[in-house]
């Protein structure tokens, strides 16, 4: 049994769909009490984090949507703020190594994985941007300079990602992602929720045009933080 800490993009789509199908049990054991796999080191590790555990669970569904595929299995929403595991079972750098060897001669996910700094901070660079943008400067220099390793920028982006956008910076960073498709669409995004420009980006990136998107994190993570806000009444 695995939940994973990393951007549910990088999964193919058996992992993906495996890991969804794995968090429905950790779920309903801590949910319902039930002793299967209770004592698993994944079970325990989400002990008192259930409202954390339904975020990763809408994460892996909006990437399962991007990819096709229907989803009949919802998990109830929390209101409450989530608080996330304090550990891991494997850090998040050892997580991209364990698919790296996992997906040798096999599918990829939607994003490739990265094999050095630069391609980790480029598939997140919008993610970072819709929390906060001096962070994001800040994580553009040091890599540029090989001032933060491989590990440690892994560590902190999950961490960074757990955490709502602002609904300005929202805003802003799809206006920026805007402009890699806007010329295909007749959408009018001063007229769009955050939700539908979303959407729109998402049926638009997936044109030949589109495909720097297509290899975003935020392609799929901050639909799920847009509808989350939504629901909480933050957008």
């Amino acid at each position: 049994m695995r939940i994973w800490d990393i951007d549910a993009g990088f999964l193919n789509d058996r992992s993906l769909l495996g890991e969804h199908r794995e968090l429905h049990g950790i779920y309903s054991i801590i949910r319902n009490d039930k002793s299967g796999y209770s004592r698993h080191p994944e079970t325990l590790r989400w002990l008192g984090y259930l409202p954390a555990l339904a975020i990763r669970h809408g994460l892996l569904v909006e990437e399962m949507g991007l990819r096709g595929f229907n989803h009949f299995s919802p998990i109830e929403r929390e209101s409450s703020g989530p608080m996330w595991p304090p550990r891991f079972i494997d850090q998040p750098a050892r997580q991209y190594r364990l698919l790296q060897t996992k997906y040798l001669d096999k599918k990829s996910g939607r994003i490739p994985l990265p094999g050095n700094v630069q391609a980790l901070w480029a598939t997140h660079k919008y993610s970072v941007m819709a929390r906060d943008p001096a962070t994001g400067k800040t994580f553009g220099k040091q890599v540029a300079t090989g001032e933060i390793s491989f590990d440690e920028l892994a560590g902190k982006l999950v961490l960074l990602l757990r955490t709502p956008p602002p609904p300005g910076r929202l805003r802003n960073t799809l206006a920026h992602m805007w402009g890699y498709v806007s010329a295909y669409s007749v959408l009018d995004p001063q007229k769009s929720t955050a939700g539908e420009l979303l959407q729109e980006i998402q049926h638009q990136s997936f044109r030949p045009e589109g495909d720097y998107l297509c290899c975003s994190t935020a392609l799929g993570e901050l639909k799920f933080w847009s509808e989350f806000m939504l629901w909480n009444k933050e957008i």
